[in-house]
């Protein structure tokens, strides 16, 4: 999480400079510069990583709130599905937008876990700076999922996407337009970047910490569901480690199925030339919902299938690091063309670490075939 950091924060940096700048989501500037069939490949495997994450969390929804209560697995993660559509369908992004700010504090449950067992902090601190590694396909394999999930496809289309929703609910310009603002938009992205990552990175730390010294640490490395995780974690870490567990789980997907779905129907709507935005009544963009609505009904299937949901989730995250690469290069390349970005093209400093994880994801994936 230390090392992914600065390649993150470059990443979605660029994402959001291209929305802001240009006024057009990602896939809408890829296909400027791109044949229409490699944007439309590259959006179609980001629909199916998509589609199969958003089923992957609701069967984990669904699983953690039966842990909670006792009963209706099925009913729950029908129910989380259809409360996250009719948000998106029916309540205005600029409203809904701050319920999803809001959500994001349900995150710190996973650091509440921590502080009701014992840990070594020393150990902890050192192995954070100086982790053992092996090379082994496994671990190749664990390396591509969790750059995979951290700098993830989905990400890139939904910042840059949501730049041109904040820009339009504003009645602000794109930056080519306007570039009197471009001092304190591109300021503004880069703060709310750092920020935002920070905080993504240290919750991710510390859900990588909770698994290690509660379910890895008592010998259990086969876990098989979302409720395993949190039934197992009940006997190693107490009761109220248990249910911040689980509501952990539900409140991660409630934040992460709008995301997954939304960033879905922005990179098939824009590269359609349909119209897109939350912003709009769903008779309005009739595509562009029926996207967010196709992708949530096929995710409920998952949880009606034999596919294991954390496994699931795991392979999701080696598809989504796997896929991650073609989808930087081309972003990096709309991002540096000056056809597109003018005089707002992306910084070095963006372009050496753009650049340098995209190669990073390369070689990672490279290798993973490899040592498999």
């Amino acid at each position: 999480m230390v090392f992914t950091y600065p390649l993150m924060c470059a990443i979605q940096m660029i994402s959001a400079r291209i929305g802001r700048v240009t006024g057009h989501g990602l896939a809408a500037n890829m296909g400027r510069v791109f044949p229409a069939w490699i944007v439309m490949i590259l959006v179609t495997l980001l629909f199916i990583a998509n589609t199969i994450n958003i089923g992957a969390d609701l069967a984990a929804m669904g699983a953690a709130a039966k842990l909670v209560l006792g009963w209706g697995q099925h009913t729950f993660t029908v129910g989380f599905a259809v409360v996250s559509l009719v948000a998106q369908l029916f309540i205005p992004y600029h409203r809904y937008v701050r319920y999803l700010k809001w959500l994001t504090l349900v995150l710190f449950a996973y650091v509440g876990v921590i502080f009701t067992i014992h840990i070594d902090w020393g150990d902890v601190a050192l192995r954070t700076f100086v982790p053992q590694l092996s090379l082994t396909g496994d671990m190749i394999t664990m390396v591509v999922a969790i750059i995979g999930t951290t700098i993830s496809p989905y990400l890139f289309f939904w910042q840059a996407s949501e730049e041109v929703e904040d820009e339009e609910a504003d009645a602000a310009k794109p930056l080519l337009r306007k570039p009197s603002q471009a001092t304190y938009e591109l300021g503004r992205i880069q703060w709310d970047t750092y920020a935002g990552m920070g905080f993504s990175n240290l919750i991710a730390f510390f859900i990588i910490l909770t698994t290690a010294v509660t379910l890895h640490a008592s010998g259990m490395t086969d876990i098989q569901t979302a409720a395993d995780a949190a039934d197992a974690l009940r006997p190693v870490a107490g009761e109220f480690a248990f249910m911040l567990f689980s509501l952990g789980i539900i409140g991660t997907g409630l934040l992460a199925i709008p995301v997954l779905a939304g960033s879905a129907a922005y990179a098939v709507g824009e590269s359609r030339g349909w119209k897109t935005g939350l912003e709009n009544k769903p008779w309005q963009a009739v595509g562009f919902y029926t996207v967010i609505g196709l992708a949530t009904v096929l995710g409920i299937a998952v949880d009606y299938s034999p596919i294991d949901p954390i496994k699931a989730l795991f392979w999701t995250a080696v598809i989504n690091g796997v896929i991650s690469v073609p989808i930087m290069a081309a972003m990096m390349i709309v991002a540096s063309r000056r056809h597109e970005m003018g005089r707002f093209v992306a910084t070095i400093g963006q372009r050496i670490l753009g650049w340098t994880v995209t190669a990073i994801m390369a070689g990672a994936t490279a290798a993973m075939f490899i040592f498999r």
